[in-house]
């Protein structure tokens, strides 16, 4: 073989080393890093805000101690105080939430009442999350005296508010699968119970306010006006569990 053909080989073969290269260092700055992958993985998974074990995250409303709720069998579980008690005690998410998809189990006693609040203020001038805070019904339809007032009171309503479509509930004593999107962007609350979307409403504008003028919360200064804030469970005096508590924040 002649040098010059010799050559010209190995210049190609050099020029095509160094495209390769460069093709693969332009790939490396396209493709997100492994971490950052994981990253995003992890944004859009549910973050578990109940670890199962302890109240970690979690806080009496307007209080520094919980007295009433603790968990039993990987779940919170409001017992209510023998005897005559002073007040209620509630329980909120130590941080703010404004849009979001909250994902829970819960299990209501036979003839009990609970409830699942968002948008929740704690001041000292609010004795009670719902002063602020709209609600989701958890109930026994079957045995609370709650529930003969209409659909608008039984589980899955937005309390006093918008009726559920369909009674999918299961009886007292049986978990219960509720997905909760609070999405302020699109102007539209859902909750989705044991699989089968029953709630729909909106959170703010001219037909939030109908909602409330037309309930029992319309001379209440405070109520549903806050986009961001805790998350409350609700103590009615009654036994209830909650378990596989998640959620997924959306974009604010």
């Amino acid at each position: 073989m002649k040098k010059s053909s010799l050559l010209f080989m190995v210049v190609a073969v050099v020029t095509l080393s160094c495209k390769d290269n460069e093709r693969s260092r332009e790939d490396d700055d396209i493709m997100p890093t492994e971490t950052e992958t994981m990253q995003q993985n992890r944004q859009q998974q549910d973050a578990a805000i109940f670890n199962g074990q302890d109240l970690d995250g979690w806080k009496a409303y307007n209080s520094n101690e919980v007295t009433q709720w603790r968990v039993e069998d990987s779940a919170i579980a409001f017992t209510p105080a023998e005897g005559q008690r002073s007040g209620t005690e509630n329980i909120i998410t130590e941080k703010e939430y404004t849009n979001f998809e909250l994902t829970l189990e819960w299990k209501i006693s036979e003839g009990g009442n609970s409830g699942i609040m968002w948008g929740v203020q704690e001041e000292e001038q609010f004795n009670e999350p719902y002063l602020t805070g709209p609600e989701i019904q958890i109930l026994d339809n079957k045995a609370h005296p709650d529930a003969q007032n209409g659909p608008i009171r039984q589980a899955g309503a937005l309390y006093d508010m918008v009726e559920p479509s369909s009674d999918v509930t299961k009886p007292a004593g049986e978990w219960n699968n509720l997905v909760l999107r609070i999405d302020h962007n699109e102007n539209k609350g859902t909750v989705t119970l044991n699989g089968t979307k029953t709630t729909e409403f909106p959170l703010h504008g001219e037909e939030w306010d109908k909602l409330v003028k037309n309930s029992k919360f319309s001379d209440w200064e405070h109520f549903g006006k806050h986009r961001s804030g805790h998350i409350a469970l609700q103590d009615h005096g009654d036994k209830v569990w909650y378990r596989n508590i998640k959620i997924k924040e959306l974009d604010k």
